[in-house]
């Protein structure tokens, strides 16, 4: 049966901000406070989503989060109107609300983990949304990423989701950022790897010393069980916690994998030999390409102010594979170089397509970050909520929903006007009926 991946793109809300909330990443950090243009962001996710549907692929629209979060602000002990709620916050606890308005939830390669059907112990789809405990402001997602992927995948015989971990940091869970797959076809049974940055419970085991690791390898075995996977079938690596004191703090910002191809930097795991030995013990029928960057190619900093390695790798019709890159890559003469060479070398990779995701690398994710990536055969496809995949209609649709209800800019001292909150809601509100998931907002609830 064919099988085809799916890239699920994370739509940019309407409160899309820059509040510089996240630790250990260099990019957010360097935008804090800056004016943000959320038509603009939302016009380039689309037209990415839009450009991938061209090439032939099948791609996904996956909604965003309800922003600000009022209900996590009510329980924090603001209380009143939503207006005076935001008032009272704004003034005694901006921090707070800055992180109840984050724009987090468009890298949706931390909203789940997912299983592929040829993977699991009862051949069905497995979804296990993360928890993200290591952040305030992400922590507030995982509920809400449940009931989305719930809308968008609704069929029991295919899929089966699971409630997100405990929520605490001896569990904390990244979701796909950490998370990749090798294959042969995607529909053939693949090999999972869980890369983590620690271990709750070994306190021997190394870890980073300036920012923390925010995937535990406890978080890690924890999905792969609940996904029903075997030890033939997965690999757990620790990424070097060098690198993550360097800005690295996803496994997808210095390594991505796409069927038979593992490309990444000389630097990104702790042992690099052994865990190469293993993928070769437990894909013995795969003839995989490991693709290492040197650093003396490309260096740490290079690969985290472009995010080399937060691109997509996409197999194209012919078999081919091509990379989808932020102009970043394209704007520095190094990696520019490298990627140059890349293409003319003997690997799969034979093209690389750049794209203006600015918006989005200023706030700390490339386009790896954007999108979630699901295998799916053709039974599994047809059961997905048609109306969340991309067309030439809904490309049109969701423009224009974006023209109606967006603003051009957003400054920190909008985060406290309620006209924000009540734009925010119409604008959701409108894009469930359009992807038709039905209620899976709070406020759709009350």
């Amino acid at each position: 049966m064919k099988s085809f991946e799916v890239n699920f793109d994370g739509l940019v809300g309407p409160t899309h901000n820059y509040a510089g909330l996240s630790e250990g990443n260099v990019a957010s950090l360097k935008s804090a406070l800056d004016i943000s243009n959320p038509k603009s962001a939302a016009k380039q996710g689309l037209a990415k989503m839009k450009a991938l549907h061209d090439l032939g692929l099948t791609q996904g629209v996956l909604a965003p989060q309800e922003r600000p979060d009022i209900h996590t602000l009510r329980r924090l002990g603001f209380t009143g109107t939503d207006a005076q709620v935001l008032s009272q916050a704004h003034k005694e606890a901006p921090n707070v609300l800055a992180a109840c308005y984050s724009a987090s939830s468009m890298w949706t390669a931390n909203a789940a983990t997912i299983s592929p059907s040829a993977d699991t112990h009862n051949n069905k789809v497995h979804f296990t949304p993360a928890n993200l405990t290591n952040k305030f402001h992400r922590s507030l997602e995982p509920e809400t990423t449940g009931n989305i992927l719930k809308a968008m995948f609704n069929n029991d015989e295919f899929f089966e989701h699971h409630l997100h971990l405990n929520d605490n940091d001896h569990f904390g869970d990244e979701g796909a950022a950490n998370h990749t797959r090798l294959c042969g076809s995607y529909g053939d049974k693949g090999l999972e790897i869980f890369t983590f940055g620690r271990s709750a419970f070994n306190r021997d085991m190394p870890k980073p010393q300036i920012f923390a690791a925010r995937q535990t390898l406890e978080a890690s075995k924890s999905v792969a069980r609940l996904h029903g996977l075997s030890n033939d079938n997965t690999v757990f690596v620790q990424q070097n916690p060098d690198v993550i004191d360097q800005g690295v703090f996803h496994n997808d910002v210095i390594a991505v994998g796409n069927q038979n191809v593992l490309f990444y930097h000389e630097q990104a795991f702790l042992n690099t030999a052994k865990f190469i030995d293993e993928v070769k013990q437990k894909l013995p029928q795969q003839a995989v390409h490991f693709i290492e960057v040197p650093s003396n190619q490309v260096s740490i900093s290079d690969a985290v102010n472009t995010y080399l390695f937060n691109t997509q790798i996409i197999t194209l019709a012919d078999g081919s594979m091509a990379i989808i890159a932020p102009k970043h890559c394209e704007n520095n003469i190094n990696v520019k170089t490298y990627l140059d060479n890349l293409i003319i070398g003997n690997t799969p990779i034979k093209q690389v397509k750049y794209f203006d995701v600015n918006e989005s690398m200023k706030n700390g994710g490339g386009p790896a970050c954007l999108r979630l990536r699901v295998a799916l055969n053709a039974q599994e496809l047809d059961a997905v909520n048609p109306a969340c995949i991309m067309s030439n209609s809904l490309f049109t649709r969701l423009n224009t929903w974006v023209d109606s209800h967006y603003r051009d800019t957003i400054s920190p001292k909008d985060l406290q006007d309620p006209q924000l909150l009540i734009e925010s809601r119409a604008a959701l509100d409108e894009l469930t009926k359009i992807l038709n998931l039905g209620s899976v907002y709070k406020f759709q609830q009350v």
